[in-house]
């Protein structure tokens, strides 16, 4: 009967170490997740507001609205 019930703690303390041990990765991998979009959202608007590639992109509309069909 001994070893039945340690072994039953043992699995008992053996889940709650592995649920304490993931204890907030998904909230901190969520946050670094968001700031990591946040800044390529920042640097790709900073390209596209940029003089040379709004220019192109301008262009590359004023020539598809001029296309012929």
């Amino acid at each position: 009967m001994y070893q039945a019930v340690r072994a039953r703690l043992g699995a008992v303390v053996c889940r709650a170490r592995a649920v304490r041990r993931d204890a907030g990765m998904v909230t901190s991998e969520y946050a670094m997740g968001i700031v990591a979009a946040v800044a390529f959202a920042v640097v790709l608007y900073k390209v596209i507001t940029s003089g040379a590639v709004s220019r192109e992109l301008q262009n590359i509309v004023k020539d598809a609205l001029n296309a012929r069909m």
